[in-house]
């Protein structure tokens, strides 16, 4: 087998702004393993919050292409990498996630599957994903809220934590007027003090709000299981939740977890999440992370186990590289085609990195 890499600039159609940052655009690279004149594709994108950055992720790239050397077939690696045998140790689950992807995608085309089959679905998953509104003025989120509503998305996820906490109410406020039927989330980033957080969760209920994730910033998890004992809106551990021992420590303690396959390592990663809180009473919510529909893909083969399913980040780019999940009408479904069932855009401009 042999490991390629691509980078590609991801800009995104307007500005996203959360409660720490505000982001324009981001690098992608795309891992490219070819074996008996097939290929398989994952992606791997750069945070800050992770400490992500492109020659990091190329770096270590090529080091997982290395060690993939050592493989005579996708189906072994793919085995390997979830027994912890193929990752060097300290790899990011940003990159673990992304290879997985590759092999996925690869063993699929070899056997003319699509991933979701081998995953447990014989059915593809189609499923109704929210759309963020990020922190605009409450004219520009009703605006939004609007046009989504009549493009069919039944799922409005609005970004919270601006300093001034009535800009948050009158965003939200907007958005609830503009689309009346919509679902809504609510997502401060960690932007909340716990005294904060008790004084408007009501008011949000109010409002008809469905969820609110991370309102308390990360690093006190349990701080949030008692603000969601006592919350009117149900509580959604993200950055509080990134491992399956993460996930276990809050099973039963908070109303969902938001499972971001970077951040825990992948699709099986994910299922092992999934299983874990299972009939705990803490549900499911799908995730992502600004990325394209290459990086998006491999979520939605598993996107029919979630309660919530929060995967637009390909929605929000100004140009996708990859097509192949839909979206535009408020639904992201897996194509039953071999693999992911994504291709590139032949319109698509790609720079080739070191490999």
């Amino acid at each position: 087998m042999k490991l390629t890499q691509h980078t590609v600039r991801l800009v995104l159609a307007e500005p996203l702004r959360i409660s720490r940052s505000t982001m324009t655009a981001r690098d992608a690279v795309r891992l490219t393993i070819e074996h008996e004149g097939l290929s398989g594709h994952g992606e791997a994108v750069t945070s800050l919050f992770y400490g992500l950055d492109t020659p990091t992720l190329q770096r270590l790239a090529a080091r997982t292409g290395e060690r993939l050397g050592r493989f005579a077939a996708p189906e072994t690696a793919l085995h390997a990498l979830r027994v912890g045998e193929l990752d060097a140790p300290g790899t990011p689950a940003a990159v673990t996630a992304a290879t997985e992807a590759a092999l996925l995608d690869l063993v699929g085309k070899r056997t003319a599957t699509a991933v979701h089959r081998f995953l447990g679905s014989p059915v593809a998953p189609r499923v109704a994903t929210a759309r963020t509104i990020s922190l605009v003025s409450p004219g520009h989120a009703a605006v939004q809220a609007r046009r989504l509503a009549d493009a069919g998305f039944s799922v409005i996820k609005i970004k919270a934590g601006d300093p001034d906490q009535e800009a948050d109410l009158d965003r939200v406020r907007a958005v609830r007027a503009a689309a009346p039927g919509a679902r809504l989330l609510l997502d401060p980033n960690g932007a909340w003090s716990a005294a904060r957080a008790r004084e408007l969760l009501p008011r949000f209920h109010g409002f008809g709000v469905e969820a609110v994730e991370q309102p308390l910033a990360p690093g006190d998890p349990e701080a949030l299981a008692r603000l969601a004992a006592r919350s009117p809106v149900p509580v959604i551990a993200d950055e509080d939740a990134v491992t399956y021992e993460d996930a276990r420590r809050l099973a039963g303690r908070v109303h969902g977890i938001n499972v971001k396959l970077a951040k825990c390592g992948g699709v099986h990663a994910a299922l092992r999440i999934a299983a874990l809180i299972e009939s705990s009473g803490t549900d499911l919510m799908l995730g992502c992370l600004t990325a394209s529909t290459l990086g998006i893909a491999p979520a939605v083969h598993i996107a029919d186990r979630a309660r919530w399913t929060d995967l637009d980040g390909h929605l929000l780019l100004a140009h996708d590289p990859w097509t192949g999940i839909g979206g535009e009408d408020g639904f992201v479904s897996a194509s039953g085609l071999p693999g992911l069932g994504v291709r590139p855009r032949t319109e698509a401009g790609i720079r080739r990195a070191a490999s």
